[in-house]
């Protein structure tokens, strides 16, 4: 075990020490080029930053990506601070194969999609779930990671398109000192902060703090966040290490519900008309604790524990836009067939409905992990044992503000009318409030499983895992409907599998089949039942992939190319009673190929191309079986790159293109495709950086993101923005 505050700046566990721009940071071996620099007579090796990472932080993978059989993408600070991100949305924007959604139904905070199915509650936090419902920052973390392709012998429950891993910073063995600070056209103002102190050389200390004010877009989105996020790293005894953290966050954020549809496409108004109220707002309290205990057996045999709560409490007061129609005496008249008119737009209203509920959301999880090296005979065995137990709760109570239109009463819920092309942005009506559903959930989790990585010859690798897992989970609702049970329980049992072999003729080669599965708990949201009578089955997933991972340059550059097939069989459908069945089936295929690293001395790119073929292969919902699943675009590419010229600038930019999407099942309306232009220039220094982003240079209008419910709603991306960041570090 490495000493902690080594002064030297010794190598330290799992990776390297980095040459970030004048400041030291741990990131894998692969994934630098390499420098070396004298400090205090010792020769320190480190590694230039490099977009192309070959190295995983989590660790239940091994550290060379290119031993894991599935694509994977790592986000890692150096591309992320190059392209301006600040929050995980910006950051997946980045991966192709991704989409987004917007605040759905009775769910708010991030809502991705990859490969065409839904990752809601497939966000982990150092390989623990993360599913509160918030809005992510990225200021505490080191990394992204994004994993292609069912993984429920990995992660548990969930999984069906993959995982998101967000990698925290965490104490290092050298003092950083780095603050950022930024300010944007919109009126964004934001700073960040990373302090790391060897307190001794048993103790380490780090910690990141964030604060921002102001509108993050173009579309009247204000944000007032801050948060801090403290870690300490102990040795207890030599083999033995404690490292504990925390994420404490605020936001008072304005959420984006979108503009509604109309004739096949989102209502043509101007790109910044928004439906919400200058009043509504969005406050949310996330509390992340955690621990980890790791303790070295000897060379080849690691034990691990780690525990991790999160609780996410939501007050949510927000208005959107929930149908178009026409005003007169009578009041608001809904256009009949709905979301279809030949009258002007400046005839036309648009309904408002009240988004409002307070959410709690907690949970609380212990792995405990066995990892190491063996040999039996002549293979080499890189074996995983563990087991995991979790508890999830949440409470969600609902409000409806009940409002009228044109002094006519409105239902239950409806806030009032705006006009279609101009609405006012003020201060919501008089409305009177009352109670709205209040939705209960808890779960207990159990799981047991074991992973192993054969080596049958230096060029044959089988990789193999097997996960049990017991899902208990039991909801309520105090207004029952049709459709949502005042009480329902259900208990599911899964085996989860990994399968796949990997062949690496040459160092630079690497070649991979592989087959996982995954399942999906009727019940896994804890937000309601879907069912007349009882919950639904668990769906069931599965996937194929081949692939190639190249590093034809000295692992400067990697290259990588995946076929893949995912199948969801029980997957949920709606009847036309409105109750649901488990009688449908989903299938997606596609490829993907991907370039990160290093082209040339100065020279870096991160690119990326996606296709996925989505059907809708069966279904009981009327008008949905053959159609394409909603938010799956056909194509999706990236492609990022920067150079380095003489005088310490550095220059770059890049485009991001999305081809047409869905916005629900039965194909009635969709978005364009468009593509999206960023550029970036720096002036770097050891001790300070100037850098200029201009995000969507072309001031392209586009569709961000999309939403299913009241016929599908789409969010604008924000309009040509422009972010100047100053960073000093020491």
């Amino acid at each position: 075990m490495l000493k902690l505050g080594n002064p030297k700046g010794v190598v330290a566990r799992r990776g390297a020490i980095a040459l970030g721009a004048g400041a030291l940071a741990l990131a894998p071996v692969a994934a630098q080029a390499e420098t070396a620099h004298q400090m205090d007579g010792v020769l320190v090796t480190g590694r230039a930053p490099s977009y192309g990472e070959l190295g995983s932080r989590l660790e239940r993978l091994p550290q060379d990506v290119r031993d894991i059989p599935q694509s994977v993408t790592v986000l890692n600070k150096t591309l992320l601070q190059s392209q301006g991100a600040t929050s995980l949305t910006d950051a997946l924007r980045s991966v192709p194969g991704i989409t987004l959604g917007g605040a759905e139904g009775g769910q708010i905070g991030n809502n991705i999609n990859l490969n065409g199915f839904t990752a809601r509650t497939d966000i982990f936090l150092d390989g623990m779930r993360d599913r509160g419902q918030y809005y992510r920052d990225i200021f505490a973390l080191d990394a992204v990671e994004v994993l292609m392709g069912p993984s429920s012998m990995l992660f548990g429950r969930g999984s069906t398109g993959g995982a998101i891993n967000q990698v925290s910073k965490r104490p290092l063995e050298r003092a950083i000192q780095e603050v950022e600070a930024s300010a944007t056209t919109n009126g964004l103002v934001r700073a960040v902060g990373d302090l790391n102190a060897p307190l001794s050389d048993n103790a380490a200390v780090r910690v990141a703090v964030m604060g921002q004010k102001g509108d993050v877009s173009t579309r009247r989105t204000p944000v007032k966040d801050y948060g801090i996020a403290p870690s300490l790293r102990l040795r207890l005894a030599e083999p033995t290490e404690l490292t504990l953290s925390a994420l404490i966050q605020h936001n008072h954020d304005d959420v984006d519900y979108g503009i509604p549809p109309l004739n096949g496409r989102p209502a043509r108004v101007g790109r910044d008309t928004v439906y919400g109220f200058s009043d509504d707002r969005t406050i949310q309290d996330i509390v992340a604790l955690g621990a980890e205990l790791r303790h070295q057996f000897g060379p080849g045999l690691t034990l691990r524990n780690q525990v991790q709560f999160n609780q996410v409490k939501t007050d949510a007061r927000e208005t959107s836009g929930q149908a178009i129609g026409t005003v007169g005496p009578g009041g608001f008249v809904l256009l009949s067939p709905a979301n279809v008119s030949n009258l002007p737009l400046d005839q036309l209203w648009v309904r408002n409905q009240s988004r409002d509920r307070h959410i709690r959301d907690s949970s609380i999880y212990d792995q405990l992990e066995l990892s190491g090296e063996l040999k039996t005979g002549a293979l080499t065995h890189a074996f995983l044992l563990g087991g995991e137990v979790g508890h999830d709760s949440y409470r969600n109570q609902g409000f409806l503000r009940t409002g009228a239109c044109n002094g006519v009463a409105l239902a239950s819920g409806l806030v009032g009318c705006q006009p279609l092309t101009n609405p006012a942005y003020v201060d919501a009506p008089p409305t009177r409030l009352t109670l709205g559903n209040l939705a209960r959930g808890k779960a207990d989790t159990v799981a047991a499983y074991v992973s192993d990585v054969v080596a049958l010859t230096p060029q044959l690798k089988v990789v193999g895992g097997l996960r049990w897992e017991r899902y208990d989970a039991e909801v309520s609702n105090s207004l029952a409907t049709a459709t949502t049970l005042a009480r329902a329980s259900q208990t599911v049992s899964y085996t989860s599998l990994r399968a796949g072999l990997i062949w690496r003729p040459a160092e630079a080669q690497t070649y991979y089949v592989s087959y996982s599965t995954s399942f999906n708990p009727s019940l896994e949201q804890l937000t309601s039942t879907t069912g007349l009578t009882q919950p639904l089955p668990p769906e069931k997933n599965k996937a194929y992939e081949i692939g190639g991972k190249w590093t034809p340059f000295g692992e400067r550059l990697l290259l990588t190319a995946a076929a893949f097939d995912i199948r969801k069989s029980n997957a949920r459908s709606q009847n036309p009673d409105s109750t649901y069945t488990a009688q449908g089936d989903i299938r997606v295929r596609g490829l993907r190929v991907g370039a990160a690293g290093r082209l040339a001395k100065g020279w870096q790119v991160f690119s990326g191309y996606t296709y996925l073929d989505g059907e809708v292969r069966r279904a009981i919902a009327a008008g949905t079986a053959g159609k394409v699943p909603a938010n799956t675009p056909r194509h999706t590419a990236t492609l990022w790159t920067t150079y380095d010229l003489p005088g310490h600038w550095q220059v770059g930019g890049g485009a991001s293109y999305v081809s047409s999407r869905w916005l629900n099942n039965t194909n009635l309306v969709s978005v364009p495709q468009y593509v999206r232009f960023d550029a970036t220039v720096a002036w770097r220094r050891p001790a300070y950086e100037v850098r200029l982003n201009i995000f969507n240079l072309a001031d392209k209008r586009y569709y961000d993101s999309l939403i299913q419910s009241d016929g599908g709603r789409a969010v604008p991306g924000a309009g040509r923005t422009a972010m100047l960041s100053v960073v000093l570090r020491r």
